[in-house]
Order: structure tokens, then C-alpha cells, then sequence
């Protein structure tokens, strides 16, 4: 309505005149104009403290307010916010306003507007914009959006708006989230399709729904992973209770076409209070405790120490990349003698990595995080050529090519996910190194993922005439049948049956064993953490060939370590 029609119909005298035919006819003249409008409208007048319409329109008494002040809800529900207004200086107001019970509600976006402030004039133009049907739409909305149209159940969002309206500052309640993760559901998907997965997902839901307390908020957050909100009065008793009852929901098969299938469920708790914020964090620590839970196979609890460690190694992991990327990074190499002569035969190249804030990591310390992360791949293919690049230094500073070989470590993950045949291939050409130069060593465990494949590659990089080597014998669950038909030259026993053998008959006897299977096998041998001559010496009369340790000399750099083979090798 433009301004100066409601400016006109609420316009008065200062001193409003007795009732009377001209006063009547300018009512009248309001309420055919109110009748032009399209919404909701009435001229309300204050007198003495109480209110009455001087007009009102055919919308406004349709919508069920009466013509009539004393009788009407409208002027009873909102007289006190209209006596504020009139005692105000304000000449325009909006107010939402929500009318009627919870199940028939309406809503209205309310206007109270008047042409001026004079002393004495207490006419204001009231009009009503009816939002029902756009607030139901976006409530209609919202809970869709909130909703998981699977299940039924609150959605990530919708179990996010459960936490925050369940804190509540200052009422000291504690709660507990439970992040469960179905186990073996991959399978069925496979195995059955997605239709058979879905019907899995609304038949646990049921049982999860079944499991819980009325007050408790089931979600489904993604996938295969549900989301309980309950409150924790008893503390962390309640919330094991709880993750039993839900373990037990789901021990009995779910049947599914012809098959019965059972499925055992993670479990991780995070607990919090009203004062601990932002109810989000307590998803993302549930989530956390739930990873573990799959490790360890039992219900897990959310710990800040091990947190910690986790935001530790995300920073690691985008602190090795930078330097990865930099070539920030460093190759040491330690010496690997033979205990007969005391000569290098060999060096195991050993990754060196000082970080950004000058702290020096040993690759115990970054190697799992490279491995989990993937960046293993772009490392190990750094280290290659790094050793390889290092060898053609010494070749050329001695004018020959050196009678020594260097050792590069492959990890399982590399193994599966880069091509190594033709990774060190490249190395080799492009610095112009022969192969017999290189020692390729692989764990137990590396072997042991996926047998085959690792045999092809070790079969590959032998035909190229490089030297393979099993690092820490003894440690893994090698296969004698795969460790007798696999191209291995060089057997390295572990250092933690090295250490402490000569006091300790056990080891000395599993010594004594690897060194037997290494003769039989026609294999060389390398003991690990060699620090002491007396040990030296027991090694070699034992019959083992080779030894690495601090006794021969700690990993040096490029220059020093070459500078060592010169002079113990002259």
C-alpha cells in the first residue's frame, strides 16, 4: 500500500471531534479503502488506556478477528505491544506474531503504522501479512532436510540441531554420543546389491530404535553409520549400557531374501557436558573413538591424548608433504660390514627429515604417517633416486665404479600402489648406475600381503640384476614354501633377537636357527643392532656373514659415509 494512502488513514485533527454524520462518513471512507487492500488491516484508536477499531476490511474479520476491539483476539493478544507503540515515538513497528494452538498455528508478519507523534493522537493503521503457508513449506522443508529419507531417522544436519537444542547452558547435564559403524555391510552391498543393503539399514534402524531409551536421539549419519545422542547422568555406566543393549539388538541374523546374515557393529563414545560448547566436536570425537573401536574390537571411549597424537600426525603428514615436495630431505646411510674382513660390502640408505621448525625425525617417526597418508609412494620414489644419484657420485669420485652396493627399503604400501620394476629402471638409466649395485630390502610383513604379486615384482627387479633382501627376519609370518621359491639373497635378522643374545639362550637358539635356514637356502646373512666386539665375533663363529650396527659406525651423510669406505677399504 503506498504511504500516502495509510498516511491518509490514520490522518486526524489534533482534538477529535464529538461522533457525528461528517465524523461517520470519514469512517465510513476508511473502511472502503481498508476493503481496496489486500491483506488483513484495521484503524485501531486508543481512548483512555483502551483500544477500539475505528475500521476495519473484509480480510480482517474473514481471518476470524471481529469487527469489534473488546471481542476480538488480535486486539487482546497484541493490545499491550500496540499500547508500547502508541507510548512511543515510533511511527512504524513490524512484529512476528504466531496465533492459535500448536497444531492449527498460524503465523503473521504484523504492522503498526501512524503519520505522526502529536500529543492526543493515538491512531495507528494495523495490517496482518498471513506467512502460514510459506512458514509450513519451509518447516516442510527443513525436516526434509533434516531428515534421512531412508530410515526416517535425523540426518548428520538434523542430529547436529538435536545436540545444540539439547545444550543447554548453566543445567549442568551431561550426554554422551555413541558413532556405531556396521561391520561387513560392504559385502552385502556387493554380494546382494543396494537394494538388499538398503533393506539392512531400515531393519537395523528398527532394532537400534528398539534398543534405545524414549529420550535418546537415533541418527543416521552416512552409509553404514549411526548416531545415538542420550544423556549420561550415570556417567560413562549409562553409556556402556547402552552400546550392550545395542550389540545386543544386533546379535540375532538378519534376514535378508534366502539368507541369514549377522552383522556386529564399532562402537565409539564421546561424552560431554552443557559447558563444553560446540555439541559438532562431540560427533567428531565419537567418530574418532569409533576408529579405534574398529581396530581393537571392543567399545572404545574418546581420549584427548590420543587426539592429540592424531592432530600430531595430521601436521606431520602436511609438514612431509611440503618437504617432499621441496626436496627437503635427506638420505644418511650406515655402513653394513662383513665380519670376517671388517670391510663395507654395503649401506642401508636411512631417511633423514629436519621439519620446519628444526626438529630432526627419524623415519620411525615419519615412515607410519607417510605409509597411512600414501605420501610413501612420492617418498619412496624420492629415496630411490636419492640412493641411486648418491652411488653415482661415489662411482665418480672414485673413478670406478664402487665395490659397494646401497640398500633402499620398499614398503608394503608401495609394493601395491607404484610400479617398481620400472620406478628403479628409470632410477638406474637416468644416472647412469648398474643395477648390481643395488640392494632392494622388503619386511616379512610386505611379503606376506599379497604373496603373488610381490613375487612377480621381486622376479622382475632380480632379472634386472639387482641384490633383494628380507628385512627383519624372525618378526613377521613368513612362509617357508614362499620364502624358499622367492629370489631372496640376503636374510637380515632382526636386531631385537641380536641384542642381548649372548645372555639370553633363547635367542641365541633362534639365531642359530635363521642361520641354519639361510645355509640351507644358500642365503646371506645380516645381523641387525650389532654394538659390542664380543657379540661380533660369537655372530661370525655362528656362521653369519655380514653385521650392521653402531659398532661399524652410525648413518652418516653422503660425503662422510663415503669417506669412511675409502679409508676401511683401502
Amino acid at each position: 500500500m503506498p504511504l500516502e494512502l495509510s498516511h491518509a488513514l490514520i490522518s486526524t485533527p489534533p482534538h477529535e471531534p464529538a461522533p457525528g454524520p461528517a465524523v461517520a462518513c470519514d469512517v465510513a471512507a476508511s473502511a472502503a479503502v481498508l476493503d481496496l487492500m489486500p491483506i488483513a488491516a484495521a484503524i485501531v484508536i486508543q481512548r483512555s488506556g483502551e483500544l477500539e477499531f475505528a475500521a476495519v476490511n473484509r480480510l480482517f474479520r474473514k481471518a476470524g478477528f471481529g469487527s469489534v476491539a473488546a471481542d476480538s483476539s488480535m486486539a487482546r493478544l497484541l493490545g499491550p505491544q500496540l499500547r508500547r507503540f502508541f507510548a512511543s515515538d515510533q511511527t512504524h513497528v513490524e512484529i512476528e506474531w504466531q496465533f492459535g494452538d500448536e497444531v492449527d498455528c498460524r503465523y503473521f508478519r504484523v504492522s503498526f503504522a501512524r503519520r505522526s507523534t502529536v500529543p492526543g493522537v493515538d491512531r495507528a493503521l494495523v495490517s496482518l501479512i498471513d506467512q502460514t503457508a510459506e512458514f509450513r513449506t519451509e518447516q516442510s522443508l527443513r525436516r526434509e532436510m533434516m531428515t534421512d529419507s531412508l530410515t526416517g531417522l535425523c540426518n548428520r544436519s538434523g542430529f547436529s540441531d538435536a545436540i545444540e537444542g539439547a545444550i543447554q547452558p548453566g543445567a549442568a547435564a551431561k550426554y554422551a554420543v555413541l558413532a556405531i559403524n556396521l561391520e561387513r555391510f560392504s559385502r552385502v552391498n556387493a554380494c546382494m546389491g543396494g537394494l538388499a543393503g538398503d533393506e539392512l539399514l531400515i531393519s537395523v534402524a528398527r532394532r537400534l530404535k528398539g534398543a534405545l531409551r524414549g529420550r535418546d536421539v537415533l541418527a543416521r549419519l552416512n552409509g553404514d553409520e549411526f548416531a545415538v545422542l542420550m544423556t549420561a547422568q550415570g556417567g560413562a555406566a549409562d553409556a556402556f549400557q547402552v552400546a550392550k543393549r545395542i550389540r545386543c539388538a544386533l546379535a540375532s541374523p538378519f534376514r535378508l531374501s534366502d539368507f541369514e546374515i549377522r552383522v556386529d557393529c564399532a562402537i565409539g563414545i564421546a561424552f560431554g557436558s552443557d559447558d563444553d560448547g560446540d555439541g559438532e566436536d562431540l560427533v567428531r570425537n565419537a567418530q574418532f573413538a569409533l576408529k579405534r573401536s574398529k581396530q581393537s574390537g571392543r567399545t572404545e571411549t574418546y581420549h584427548a591424548r590420543a587426539f592429540d597424537v592424531a592432530r600430531k600426525q595430521f601436521g606431520m603428514e602436511t609438514g612431509l608433504r611440503r618437504a617432499i615436495e621441496s626436496e627437503a630431505l635427506t638420505l644418511h646411510f650406515q655402513p653394513i660390514c662383513d665380519l670376517a674382513t671388517g670391510r663395507i660390502v654395503s649401506f642401508e640408505a636411512l631417511a633423514r627429515w629436519t621439519d620446519e621448525q628444526g626438529v630432526c625425525l627419524s623415519p620411525d617417526a615419519f615412515i607410519p604417517v607417510a605409509e597411512e597418508s600414501g605420501l610413501i609412494v612420492p617418498l619412496g620414489r624420492w629415496a630411490m633416486d636419492e640412493a641411486v644419484r648418491t652411488l653415482a657420485a661415489w662411482n665418480d669420485a672414485a673413478g670406478k665404479p664402487c665395490d659397494v652396493r646401497i640398500a633402499v627399503n620398499l614398503s608394503a604400501i608401495q609394493l601395491q600402489r607404484d610400479q617398481i620394476p620400472s620406478m628403479v629402471r628409470a632410477a638406474l638409466d637416468r644416472h647412469g648406475v648398474s643395477s648390481n649395485q643395488l640392494t632392494l630390502e622388503l619386511t616379512e610383513s610386505a611379503i606376506g600381503t599379497d604373496p603373488d604379486h610381490v613375487a612377480r615384482i621381486m622376479t622382475a627387479l632380480k632379472d634386472m640384476g639387482a641384490t633383494l633382501a628380507m628385512d627383519d627376519f624372525g618378526t613377521g609370518y613368513s612362509n617357508l614354501a614362499h620364502l624358499q621359491r622367492l629370489p631372496i639373497d640376503l636374510l637380515k635378522i632382526d636386531r631385537s633377537f641380536v641384542s642381548g643374545m649372548l645372555a639370553d639362550r633363547d635367542k641365541l637358539a633362534i639365531v642359530r636357527a635363521i642361520l641354519s635356514l639361510a645355509s640351507a637356502l644358500g642365503m646371506t646373512t645380516i645381523a641387525e643392532g650389532v654394538e659390542a666386539l664380543d657379540l661380533a665375533q660369537r655372530l661370525a663363529a655362528l656362521g653369519c656373514t655380514q653385521g650392521q650396527g653402531f659398532l661399524f659406525g652410525r648413518p652418516l651423510d653422503r660425503d662422510r659415509a663415503y669417506r669412511l669406505m675409502a679409508e676401511r677399504n683401502a
